[in-house]
């Protein structure tokens, strides 16, 4: 795993929240974070949401939307079809408590072992495959986004 040291400053905080933490405890922490879920807004996106905005293998439908702000940074939301999504409603309220707003590179920067050490390594397959789609896409979206405010 990576050392919490290798995750964006923004996130370290969070992160080290669910270090040496029992099942019990961290099963609050996200059902919190869960619960603190904001939906996409309207004026990014609409349902039907496009197709290449949905986070493939995710059994919550997720999707992904970003968007430049005037900082030169990027701010991002999803969409969780699913209303038993909790936890990816608790990775995109992380995400976006700790990364909103970022520069693409920092978001970029979120390490390929978030989803274990947020959710623990016993985590299934299935569900594991959908959260770090999330990931995957947002970083996608996030050097996208970056490529674009680079060409105007």
């Amino acid at each position: 795993m990576a050392d919490i040291s290798e995750y964006p400053e923004a996130l370290r905080d969070v992160m080290e929240m669910f270090e040496d933490i029992d099942e019990h405890g961290r099963a609050e922490i996200l059902l919190d974070y869960s619960s603190r879920f904001q939906e996409v807004p309207s004026y990014i996106a609409q349902r039907p949401f496009p197709e290449d905005h949905r986070v493939q293998r995710c059994e919550s439908e997720a999707y992904v939307f970003t968007e430049p702000n005037a900082g030169g940074g990027i701010n991002f939301y999803f969409a969780v079809e699913n209303p038993q999504g909790v936890s990816a409603k608790a990775l995109a309220a992380i995400l976006q408590e700790s990364l909103m707003g970022e520069k693409a590179e920092t978001i970029k920067a979120i390490p390929h072992d978030i989803v274990f050490r947020l959710f623990g390594k016993r985590i299934s397959m299935g569900k594991g495959e959908g959260l770090l789609g999330m990931v995957a896409l947002l970083k996608y979206f996030a050097d996208l986004t970056q490529k674009e405010q680079k060409s105007e």
